[in-house]
């Protein structure tokens, strides 16, 4: 990466010496499973547990709704503007590559250090917990299911699904396909439980006030925008594996394109029928909201929705673990993080300790089940860095008007996402002072970190003995081997 100023790599000198079977991570992802990719990622665990979230603080039907089609808007135009990144600095690692090619190694690695340590195991340890809530529903119809419970369910699943892509990335994304059948029959029939309540006078009442109550607070509004930007999260994360995608130049805008328009439809479609079924207090009261409506609904079939919802929420948790552990292995890779995460292994060629790493961190968060604080806690600190991002593709824009940009947006597109996303940064300081607070604090721990591990540059013996001790233990652990370079 340009700008980069890598820490002494540790020593690891194992290879494969196979002719030209190099060791390097494959190209085998076409426009389809970067769709699924895409389509995965954002059709989660969000859409089965942020509609609460953003009804809470928006404060009225109305408004609430607003929002979700605000937020598919949002979700485009950014798509967009990092279809011009990707395909104009066609790297994995997505913000992280794009921040250190307009603004150097410290913005970058912050970025990193953030994703690695935030956002990236916070939203494992969501996807996992929405898994949980919705295995463990139906046994427990009149109570919550015991914490202790739900926290298990979830440390298997981010184990079980970090194992599996350990093994194969093509496995992994042929899945993806499977998942992506599951969550478009289990929005389709909560989107066609809705339209027939809605054929009903009971169903088309809920619809008679919609801005009664709705929320003035700017802040709250911000808030609010949060939990439906989390819904949407992952539109930016095929960037993240553009080298394992074959011609990124066309299928990444493609995939784009097909993908965002659709989950927008999806998404407020499904919402106008959580509303046309549930009123807004049955909302506020249930935390497996798909499966309250399907009871209203399905009657006996209900049982059902529960198995379709956890399938949903498994594939995207898969494909989080994929695509995040990308972003780790390109950081070390470039000297940002220990070495030993830039292996991949001889005869899966997979990221495995980045995989193993990442699934370590994701286990730590799950100390706590409260999926709503842990989506602020995320969503404040990854829309500071999208900000970021933002502002150095203006910056390229300005002191690179000659590099190659096969997708070049007009100017007016990042502008107004640039607009947007300091609306959402700034306004809720005030409004969740703590999480906000906590995500400035360990960004800011990032900076110390920084200047002793990398721009230190003469380090004691006995740091780089570990080091290299490390590397050393994890290349026999993993039987892992580091990639070949471009001739």
């Amino acid at each position: 990466m340009e700008g980069c100023e890598a820490a002494p790599s540790t020593p690891l000198v194992a290879r494969r010496d196979q002719g030209d079977d190099k060791v390097k991570m494959k190209k085998q992802l076409g426009l389809l499973e970067g769709v699924a990719i895409i389509l995965g990622i954002i059709i989660g665990s969000g859409i089965f547990v942020s509609p609460k979230g953003v009804l809470k603080e928006a404060g009225s039907v109305g408004l609430s709704l607003v929002v979700w089609v605000s937020c598919g808007f949002l979700s485009m135009i950014g798509a967009l503007c990092y279809a011009e990144l990707g395909t104009s600095i066609p790297k994995s690692g997505a913000d992280y590559a794009y921040i250190g090619e307009a603004f150097g190694s410290l913005p970058s690695f912050l970025y990193l250090w953030d994703a690695i340590f935030i956002f990236v195991p916070t939203t494992n340890a969501i996807m996992g917990l929405t898994v949980a809530n919705y295995l463990a529903q139906p046994f427990f119809p009149d109570c919550d299911p015991p914490d202790a419970a739900l926290r298990l369910i979830a440390a298997i699943c981010i184990t079980g699904l970090t194992w599996l892509n350990c093994q194969s990335t093509w496995v992994t994304t042929k899945l993806q396909n499977v998942f992506m059948v599951a969550k478009l029959v289990s929005l389709g029939l909560i989107i066609v439980g809705g339209a027939m309540a809605l054929a009903t006078p009971q169903g088309r009442a809920r619809f008679e006030n919609p801005w009664e109550g709705t929320s003035t607070d700017p802040g709250q509004i911000a808030v609010s925008f949060y939990s439906g930007i989390f819904s949407y999260a992952g539109w930016n994360y095929l960037n993240f594996m553009t080298e394992e995608l074959n011609d990124p130049y066309t299928n990444l805008p493609r995939a784009i394109y097909i993908s965002l328009p659709l989950v927008t439809v999806i998404y407020v479609s499904a919402n106008v029928a959580y509303l046309a079924v549930l009123s807004p207090s049955a909302m506020m009261a249930s935390d497996a909201i798909a499966v309250t409506f399907a009871g209203r609904m399905f009657g006996a079939l209900a049982p059902i929705m529960p198995a379709l919802i956890a399938l949903c929420a498994l594939g995207g948790l898969s494909v989080h673990i994929m695509t995040s552990s990308r972003l780790c292995f390109v950081g070390a890779r470039n000297g940002h993080f220990p070495d030993f995460l830039s292996l991949v292994t001889a005869k899966q060629l997979t990221p495995v300790p980045a995989l193993v790493f990442l699934c370590s961190l994701s286990l730590c968060y799950l100390t706590t089940s409260d999926v709503y604080m842990l989506i602020d806690y995320a969503a404040f600190v990854e829309s500071m860095f999208i900000l970021v991002t933002i502002l150095g593709l203006l910056y390229l824009r300005w002191v690179q008007p000659d590099l190659v940009r096969p997708i070049r947006v007009s100017l007016g597109i990042p502008i107004t996402f640039l607009f947007i996303c300091t609306f959402l940064v700034f306004l809720p300081l005030y409004v969740r002072p703590l999480e906000v607070g906590m995500g400035l604090l360990i960004t800011a721990c990032g900076v110390p970190v920084y200047l002793v591990t990398i721009r230190w540059r003469d380090k004691p013996v006995w740091f780089q003995n570990m080091l290299y001790s490390l590397g050393y233990s994890s290349q026999k652990m993993f039987m892992g081997l580091k990639e070949d370079t471009e001739d």
